[in-house]
């Protein structure tokens, strides 16, 4: 099956594991940068592939069928608008640009022109995120009660955007497919340690029309590596731990019952669940591929972006008026 050919723009820190992937799946034309260090080194890796670092020159090139975009996030609505008007699929990584009127304009012109537009939300491609998923709708975990996600790192700190910016979008895009609804209203505070005005540590919570509540936790000053979420649920619980080498999704069979007026504590179980030994970037990267050849709709399709842009803008928002909780309605106005 000969797949359609790609682009990658940008092969930095995040860009050179989609120029393995997509040269693995049979997929990559051209990879394009302006460091010629690593175009030199991509060059002698992947032998047969181009490289440029003329932007307008990849896009005006035939054989791309897609762009893929792994540059910083100030440049991802100027390059996804200049990718989408000269007639390519586009897979940009987070966040879907730094302003909800930008993503909009996106997701509206990748309509016009009938073109697949998807967002690189890693975490949702995720075995484990697919199997809580199934766990939730089932009814396995009853009534959702609260999901709290922390995504904590020393480093990698940034200078373009804030942690918010950098860390949360991942999380986010898991809380909002989970729940199934958008929140009401946001709250988040921040702390600026290294840079002025760049936080590095933010706390984001979440109302939901239901009774469900979720914060959000990240950070790149932080003295380890942690990626974990918590689901609570009416019956049981379960966690998903990334950086766990074994036994990332455990599900708890456990929970608080009254008894007359008293509340009694009710361990069962512990299940470790199993998940299939893959990358979840070569499922994301697979799955943009079958979108292009097959034009479907993205599971991370430019309104699931816009979503998660919705409720980024919101915390910003909150971040900036110390805290106070905005509704997502005020953020369109």
């Amino acid at each position: 099956m000969s797949q359609p050919k790609v682009a990658v723009i940008g092969c930095g820190y995040w860009g050179k594991n989609l120029v393995r992937n997509f040269h693995q799946l049979g997929a990559l034309q051209v990879v394009c940068d302006n460091a010629p260090e690593r175009l030199t080194g991509l060059q002698s890796q992947y032998p047969g592939v181009a490289v440029s670092a003329d932007v307008e020159g990849v896009l005006a090139d035939p054989a791309v069928r897609a762009v893929v975009l792994a540059t910083p996030a100030e440049t991802h609505y100027p390059l996804a608008k200049q990718a989408l008007l000269a007639g390519k699929d586009v897979f940009v990584e987070k966040p879907l640009a730094l302003r909800y009127r930008d993503g909009e304009e996106l997701v509206q012109l990748a309509k016009r022109q009938e073109a697949v537009l998807m967002v690189g939300h890693l975490l949702e491609y995720h075995p484990a995120i697919a199997q809580l998923e199934s766990l939730i709708r089932s009814g396995e975990l009853g009534e959702v009660f609260y999901l709290y996600s922390n995504r904590l790192n020393l480093g990698k700190v940034r200078k373009e955007e804030n942690i918010l910016w950098s860390f949360a979008p991942h999380d986010l895009a898991v809380l909002l497919r989970l729940v199934g609804q958008m929140p009401l209203e946001v709250s988040a505070l921040g702390g600026s340690y290294l840079q002025p005005n760049i936080a590095d540590v933010t706390l984001t919570k979440l109302v939901f029309p239901t009774r469900v509540r979720a914060h959000v936790f990240v950070s790149w000053l932080h003295p380890y590596k942690e990626q974990k979420l918590v689901v609570v649920g009416e019956k049981k619980m379960v966690v998903f731990d990334d950086v766990a080498r074994e036994g990332k999704l455990k599900l708890y069979d456990k929970r608080v019952e009254f008894v007359g007026d008293e509340p009694m504590l009710r361990q069962v179980s512990e299940t470790t669940l199993y998940l299939p030994e893959v990358e979840p970037l070569r499922l994301e990267c697979e799955h943009f591929l079958k979108c292009v050849r097959e034009r479907e709709r993205p599971l991370t399709d430019g309104e699931s972006g816009l979503r998660v842009l919705h409720v980024l803008e919101a915390a910003q928002r909150s971040m900036n008026e110390s805290g106070k909780p905005v509704t997502l309605e005020s953020v369109l106005e």
